[in-house]
């Protein structure tokens, strides 16, 4: 038993050292999230188990408010923006409220978010970036020229 303790205790081989930061996963601090209430979740949406499994997949939490048929959702703002990216790309029609209640209560983006965004969706135009983002003509056309120089 001893043995297995000693086997199972973390130290570093020297195996791993090809590894780039970018492989690594964003972490973001739980301080910028935000927690949005969902007014009767299950009872607005269709396939609600399907919604849920994906919510949680992109690491975001929710949970039913006590006894209520209220559920809250707590996630940051790229967490949101994925699941109504999911929510968008699928034909569920029942989930279409839940992407406009999560964009209206998104938080406006800075520059570093937005450049973010861009660098993630490689070969994204202007008007792409403004409909994805809700950001002004003028903030998108300077991300993308950012981009394009660098």
């Amino acid at each position: 038993m001893h043995r297995l303790l000693r086997e199972t205790k973390f130290s570093y081989t020297g195996r791993f050292t090809q590894l780039s930061l970018a492989a690594l996963p964003l972490v973001v601090t739980k301080h910028s999230s935000s927690t949005i209430v969902l007014p009767s979740f299950l009872r607005k949406t269709m396939k609600a188990y399907a919604l849920k499994a994906a919510i949680r997949e992109c690491g975001c939490e929710l949970n039913r408010i006590g006894r209520s048929r209220n559920w809250r959702l707590i996630a940051d703002k790229y967490q949101l923006q994925d699941i109504i990216d999911f929510i968008e790309a699928n034909d569920e029609q029942s989930w279409l409220w839940l992407a406009k209640h999560l964009k209206a209560q998104q938080e406006t983006l800075t520059h570093d978010d937005l450049v973010f965004i861009a660098k993630q969706n490689t070969g994204i135009t202007v008007n792409q970036l403004i409909a994805k983002t809700d950001c002004t003509a003028a903030q998108a056309r300077r991300v993308i020229d950012e981009l394009e120089f660098l």
